[in-house]
């Protein structure tokens, strides 16, 4: 199963990595990272249909928002489950994102306990 991770903040890789590090070596999941918006859906264009199933994309990045790409995605692949983090928890961008169809809404510093309790539930479905 594979997942796509947005942010501008290419140290976030290494992260995710690290803490997926069991679940990518048993080959439960694939991770994938793009570093803007317009590279994500490069990414998600440049395969039909799109091998990727779940997206977790940072709110706040330059260029195209995590909003803005959110919305594109649920138009062009409504199918693919997209969950948004944001450094900051406020209200009105949890508001906007679970309007436009976001799955799930995460602050920074990530829970990635609740995160990997929410992919083990989307590999059982």
């Amino acid at each position: 199963m594979k997942f796509l991770v947005v942010d501008d903040e290419k140290d976030v890789e290494l992260l995710f990595r690290q803490k997926f590090r069991k679940e990518i070596r048993d080959g439960l999941i694939e991770l994938e990272f793009a570093f803007s918006g317009l590279e994500a859906l490069e990414l998600l264009r440049g395969q039909k249909p799109p091998d990727v199933v779940y997206v977790f994309s940072d709110i706040n990045m330059p260029g195209m928002t995590g909003l803005e790409l959110l919305n594109i995605i649920k138009s062009e692949f409504p199918e693919i489950k997209v969950s948004m983090i944001s450094a900051y928890g406020d209200h009105e961008n949890y508001e906007k994102a679970k309007s436009s169809g976001a799955t799930g809404f995460f602050t920074k510093p990530i829970d990635f306990d609740m995160l990997k309790s929410e992919i083990v539930d989307l590999l059982k479905a």
